[in-house]
């Protein structure tokens, strides 16, 4: 059976002088492992369309227990993204969180509409990295059904203070008060900055990278979305290492 979608080449994997493997982003099949025929070749439009961060239209055999794409034709290559060290490291770590956090074999088009999103928007410098960053991991863990709860103290209900804590390793939040008396340890972050995390997960999608936030406020806010992140997952991201390796040379 032969079906069409659209995705986007998350990882690729050579497999001998002419064939590779590739691990999609698809809007139909959500994560989808293929085999690709000759699409080493340059001279084959299967080349560019399964190369990584490819957006493709892609044609698809089903065989009885594995995929191979027959016709891959490139929509966006984000090419803005390949001559930036920083945004493509980034950007790796984006597709290493959809390869972990996104279903496979159903439908995942709002996973693949945030991915493209934060690719374009990193791709033409439209935001600063760090800002596109949080949005990603926190909408992305959210839409995994790991929904942090942000709307009040957990301890008092209060909805806000100058100061609050954010707890990585529970999704919850409490105010200064509360966090000192409790003796709860997390993220003490301004209201500024709460307000943004809020924003990330309760924020309608067409609004979600909006909000603007001076810089000195974006790191703990990027140190609180990862740490949520590694604690719902229980994992490490190496992209993530690589990459706060290269900002911080």
């Amino acid at each position: 059976m032969r079906f069409k979608t659209k995705g986007l080449i998350l990882r690729q994997q050579n497999i001998g002088e002419r064939d590779k493997l590739v691990w999609a982003l698809t809007e139909s099949h959500g994560i989808l492992r293929a085999f690709v025929r000759g699409a080493k070749n340059i001279k084959s439009p299967k080349c560019a369309g399964t190369g990584l961060l490819s957006y493709s239209s892609l044609t698809v055999f089903e065989g009885r227990d594995s995929y191979t794409i027959d016709e891959a034709v490139s929509v966006n290559q984000f090419i803005g993204l390949r001559s930036d060290i920083e945004n493509m490291s980034l950007a790796q770590y984006f597709c290493e969180l959809c390869l972990n956090l996104c279903p496979a074999g159903q439908e995942a088009r709002e996973q693949l509409r945030l991915m493209l999103n934060s690719l374009y928007l990193l791709s033409e410098h439209k935001r600063p990295p760090l800002q596109i960053k949080v949005c990603f991991e926190m909408r992305l863990i959210a839409m995994t059904g790991y929904l942090p709860d942000l709307v009040m103290c957990a301890d008092c209900g209060v909805y806000e203070k100058p100061q609050m804590v954010f707890v990585p390793h529970t999704g919850r939040l409490y105010c200064s008060d509360c966090a000192e008396k409790n003796g709860v340890q997390g993220i003490r972050m301004p209201i500024a900055a709460i307000t943004a995390l809020r924003h990330t997960v309760y924020a309608d999608f067409e609004k979600l990278f909006s909000f603007e936030l001076k810089g000195e406020l974006l790191e703990p806010l990027s140190l609180a979305s990862e740490r949520y992140i590694t604690c719902m997952t229980q994992r490490d991201y190496p992209t993530l290492q690589f990459y706060k390796t290269i900002i911080n040379q």
